[in-house]
């Protein structure tokens, strides 16, 4: 979508919540090595897919807590880039089709990215430090949440799917030369016609 929607004129920025320290299956390594080299990869998936710019928060990973403090960064991140959108995680879904567990750092951005947006970001009075940054509220018009069970809006990337497959060997500390499993992953995006598909549950608040 990102790619896609690139081209057409929109930017694309990343707000990353957690540092990925702990997410690797390596006996050697350490989360003090992991957390930049994660930070590395995200950017250059990033590139791939033109996204303009992304922004990291370095909380613990598999610690991402609801607070005022991460509320308050996201609604800053948001007054300050004024999207039109914001893309983010399902925050109500743990277990996705009886096959993978939906991350409980997922989870919680996904939750604290729809509280910013409505109504922190649009009301003055939540965080009114940032006015002094010179960040006024904003209305952000559109949220799209990654979902496959509550989905009600997709966009077909079959174009450009072998650009996504890239981004995703971007996480080398992730997936290795993981190409099985990436190809899995590939699988599951196919619909009945042989179309790829990315799925969103959409929420138009403002027209």
């Amino acid at each position: 979508t990102a790619v896609l929607w690139s081209r057409q004129g929109w930017e694309f920025y990343q707000l990353i919540c957690s540092n990925g320290s702990k997410g690797s299956a390596d006996p050697a390594m350490t989360p003090e090595r992991l957390a930049p080299l994660r930070r590395e990869e995200q950017r250059a998936a990033a590139g791939r897919l033109g996204v303009k710019d992304v922004f990291f928060l370095d909380y613990e990973d598999g610690e991402l807590t609801y607070s005022r403090k991460l509320l308050g960064e996201v609604v800053r991140h948001i007054r300050l880039i004024r999207p039109h959108a914001v893309f983010t995680h399902d925050p109500e879904t743990v277990i996705v089709r009886d096959s993978f567990v939906n991350h409980a750092d997922h989870r919680c951005a996904g939750l604290v990215a729809i509280d910013a947006v409505y109504p922190a970001a649009r009301d003055r009075w939540n965080f009114p430090e940032h006015l002094e940054e010179g960040l006024q509220p904003h209305n952000v018009k559109e949220i799209y949440i990654w979902s496959y069970d509550k989905a009600n809006f997709t966009v077909d990337i079959t174009d450009v799917v072998d650009l996504k497959i890239q981004a995703l060997m971007e996480h080398k500390t992730q997936f290795g030369e993981g190409t099985e499993f990436l190809q899995y992953v590939k699988e599951r995006w196919r619909d009945e016609s042989g179309r790829y598909l990315e799925r969103f549950r959409r929420v138009v608040l403002f027209r």
